[in-house]
């Protein structure tokens, strides 16, 4: 049993915000917390949060998944996106072929089984997507669902098998058989029209991949997916904070409109994140960042340059959001949309998952497991 102390900061869990505490931890989870004692960790008037969690992660480190669909190459973009907070993810394989899908499931699981720390699972953004909603996927990949792709997505594996996929293209039974099979799905690059994702959450659709972008927008006499997700408060909708994505006035229609807890910020992180050449090549596209938004030469966004902790800071000076509203969407929030119920917060039995935010909201350390592991 050791002791995490903590002092002069605000230590956020899920009864409120604490002034200070001291954590026990015990083989890297919470055991108890309880008043500050003895020497503490100076939050310097900061916040201790939990760790973040990003469960749409392309790459990082100058890695992109797609390219390095390995152990190594997954640990390099874990590790790229640690120092700011991230202390889980789901590296996000963007569309490509089945032989691809196929090696990532495997590589993720591989991962788990080396111990990498931090990796959830996996999440598969495609092939299976609509051709008028492709932004920067290569529509060359995009196919139909079968029995083949369904049988290899919901085969038994360690962590978590996250799939995007367009609601329009597919029929109910195949989403309510990869549910079955433990596949959480989510709708993204999609021209589903209201009813249509409707069906979809009835069949076990549980999510929506970066909200408003790449899927049908809300309209008064069609509210699209965009409406449906609005509609559902029951469902998950991921937001890319970085103001490109999604206008400042869009995210607070979002924390307006939609329970917070069912808001799970995400990076959609590309391999500049964490690498001082920022620019990386995506399915033989050219990828340039600009003050902080990726772009192919046609102007299209190309994922992000975003971090988490970067996530919660635009929300909370862009939306006006409160730090502990964007810490849950950040940390709770995507733990209880993958299913996880030993993390994502800071309470008994949870991993002690870390996170030391200065007054500027800025990372200043990080534990994970309990051991501190940057700052």
């Amino acid at each position: 049993m050791t002791h995490l102390s903590f002092r002069n900061g605000q230590v956020l869990t899920p009864q409120g915000a604490r002034d200070g505490a001291t954590l026990q931890i015990a083989q890297g989870r919470i055991a108890a917390i309880g008043d500050v004692q003895g020497d503490a960790f100076d939050l310097q008037g900061g916040w201790l949060v939990p760790g973040f969690i990003d469960v749409q992660v392309n790459g990082g480190g100058g890695v992109l998944f797609n390219d390095d669909i390995t152990v190594e190459g997954i640990r390099a973009i874990a590790d790229a996106h640690r120092p700011y907070g991230t202390t889980g993810l789901l590296p996000t394989l963007i569309s490509d072929s089945l032989e691809h899908v196929a090696m990532a499931l495997d590589a993720c699981e591989a991962a788990i089984e080396a111990g990498v720390p931090g990796i959830l699972g996996v999440h598969i953004e495609g092939p299976f997507l609509n051709a008028r909603r492709n932004g920067i996927h290569d529509t060359a990949f995009f196919r139909r669902i079968d029995a083949e792709a369904i049988a290899l997505l919901t085969r038994k594996r360690k962590g978590k098998v996250l799939l995007t996929l367009a609601p329009e293209l597919c029929d109910p039974q195949d989403i309510a058989q990869l549910v079955q099979g433990g596949v959480i799905v989510s709708a993204g690059h999609s021209d589903a029209d209201y009813d249509t994702v409707m069906t979809a959450i009835g069949a076990g659709l549980t999510g929506f991949t970066h909200l408003f972008n790449a899927m049908s927008p809300l309209h008064h006499r069609n509210p699209g997916m965009v409406g449906a997700a609005f509609d559902a408060p029951e469902t998950y909708t991921g937001l890319i904070a970085d103001g490109a994505h999604v206008h400042p006035a869009a995210m607070r229609l979002v924390l307006r409109a939609h329970p917070h807890e069912r808001v799970v910020l995400v990076t959609d992180a590309m391999p500049s994140v964490g690498a001082k050449d920022k620019n990386f090549v995506l399915q033989g596209k050219a990828i340039h960042v600009e003050n902080g938004i990726c772009l192919d030469d046609a102007g299209t966004l190309a994922g992000s340059d975003l971090d988490m902790a970067g996530a919660v800071r635009n929300l909370v000076r862009m939306a006006g959001a409160d730090v502990a509203d964007a810490s849950l969407m950040a940390s709770a929030s995507p733990a209880a949309f993958l299913g996880l119920c030993d993390r994502g917060s800071i309470a008994p039995g949870q991993s002690a998952d870390l996170v030391w935010l200065d007054a500027d909201l800025q990372p200043r350390a990080i534990w994970q497991d309990g051991r501190l592991t940057g700052g």
